[in-house]
């Protein structure tokens, strides 16, 4: 009787559409295929009645395309669904050896990461550097800690040394977009920079300060100046623990903008901040400070760990899925991907995590393995290919879970719809929600590889046939 019933109203959803809406996107969708911008391109477009989940329109729909940051509702639903929405990261402060009566640690202070994506973000209140500061700064001296005779340790082990995702190009890696994960992750793994325009276009800036407190830190200015209105063509270019920053191209004359880039070492910044910090009030230590895997490095592989005097919880995950979506931080994707890897006894190299993924939609929803073709959990890399078939699956299936309002609320606002964006070279893509004014909802996924021009135009033309969705 249910088989029934579901045939009968999905034919008549079917006829309902067919006679109109259909026709219009079919139409439209012709004319945006035949465009000139579209020429040597690709592109999909799946449409799904979210009350039924029938197929309202679809083309090119097991094609695998580019999906850029769409990607990021597929690892948000997975890690909600695997997690749950109340997940949360720690990060300890303790001390290996022991205090005396006159407050001499014969010891180290180490500060270990649990994976927390957003230690010293200033997008929660509980997470900003400052606080951070003064919460371990008051377990240190609760505990009598006056000196310390051995260092400032950050065990950053916990994700291993391979920070960055296969696939990610040099272009990004150095710029605040391309910070990679941490177990030890830092502001976000990222640093600003400030420039003054040189007086004429094409003289050199001048870099007037940086955030980062990294004294190794060599950062060379190659920038030019930029002609009226040609704003940030800024670029960072570095690699994970280096120590030397190149910053090319051009910023414009008339810009006042900071520009950020990624931090090669954030677990080393943020235990030089820590130990500035205990300095300026009095608290010395003997050794500099360095990381876990720096004494790795160095064949110093003895390091103890017997008493925690502070823990510090991350957000829940919803909360942080929330800034996932709304700002497209690729840095929590990776951080996700590692995760789940983790908790699932596997190596958390990105790759174990992207596996993961493909496994639980092939478990949930019977969705080929090979629709999911990802390297990674944000979308940066361009290697990555999934079919928008399937990412309209997954958004449909996660609308009767308890999560979805605070899921749904993570989407940003484009053309008045609830979507999120990806764009990056050659790509633009769309993906998300919307009720029409009949009150009939759908689900859509829209992705275009290899358009050629502008790439404002070709967006206006794609929110010129999801706008019949409305």
């Amino acid at each position: 009787m249910r088989l029934a019933l579901t045939f009968i109203y999905s034919f008549f959803v079917f006829n309902c559409y067919s006679q109109t809406f259909i026709q219009k996107v079919e139409n439209a969708y012709k004319a945006f295929e035949n465009d000139p911008q579209l020429k040597y391109a690709t592109s999909s477009l799946t449409i799904l009645d979210a009350s039924s989940g029938v197929v309202v329109f679809s083309k090119n729909e097991n094609t695998g395309l580019a999906p850029a940051s769409t990607l990021k509702t597929i690892t948000a639903a997975t890690v909600l669904q695997i997690l749950g929405a109340d997940y949360t990261w720690k990060t300890t402060l303790g001390y290996s050896g022991v205090v005396s009566s006159e407050g001499m640690l014969n010891g180290n202070l180490i500060l270990t990461g649990g994976g927390d994506p957003t230690l010293g973000s200033w997008r929660y209140s509980g997470t900003k550097p400052e606080l951070l500061m003064k919460k371990w700064v008051q377990a240190i001296k609760e505990n009598g800690i006056k000196k310390i005779t051995g260092r400032l340790v950050a065990d950053d082990t916990l994700f291993g040394s391979q920070t960055l995702p296969v696939g990610w190009i040099w272009q990004d890696i150095g710029n605040y977009y391309g910070a990679g994960p941490n177990s030890l992750t830092w502001r976000e793994n990222q640093f600003d920079l400030n420039f003054k325009p040189g007086l004429n276009v094409e003289k050199p800036t001048v870099l007037l300060s940086t955030s980062s407190e990294m004294p190794a830190l060599n950062i060379i200015n190659e920038v030019k100046t930029g002609a009226s209105g040609s704003g940030d063509n800024v670029y960072a270019y570095s690699s994970p623990y280096s120590n030397i920053v190149y910053l090319r191209g051009t910023y414009g004359i008339d810009l006042k903008k900071t520009i950020s880039a990624s931090m090669p070492d954030p677990a080393q910044e943020l235990v030089n901040h820590l130990q500035d910090t205990l300095k300026s009030l009095g608290i010395f230590f003997t050794l500099p400070a360095t990381t876990r895997r720096q004494l790795i490095a160095e064949k110093q592989t003895n390091l103890s760990l017997a008493n925690i005097i502070s823990v510090h919880t991350s957000p829940v995950l919803s909360q942080i899925i929330y800034w996932f979506n709304q700002k497209s931080i690729n840095l929590y994707g990776e951080h996700f991907l590692k995760t789940i890897a983790l908790v699932q006894g596997k190596n958390t190299d990105t790759s174990e995590g992207a596996e993961i993924v493909k496994d639980f939609w092939k478990s949930k929803l019977n969705i080929d393995p090979n629709a999911l073709n990802i390297i990674d959990g944000s979308g940066l890399s361009p290697g990555n290919r999934v079919t928008t078939k399937a990412m309209a699956k997954i958004l449909l299936s996660v609308k009767n879970e308890l999560w979805f309002k605070t899921y749904l609320e993570s989407f940003p606002v484009y053309n008045d719809m609830k979507m999120k964006s990806g764009t990056i070279n050659g790509v633009l893509a769309y993906a998300g929600y919307q009720t029409n004014s009949s009150g009939a909802p759908f689900v859509f996924s829209f992705i275009v590889n290899n358009y050629n021009g502008s790439s404002s135009d070709v967006r206006q033309k794609m929110f010129k046939i999801l706008n019949l969705l409305k």
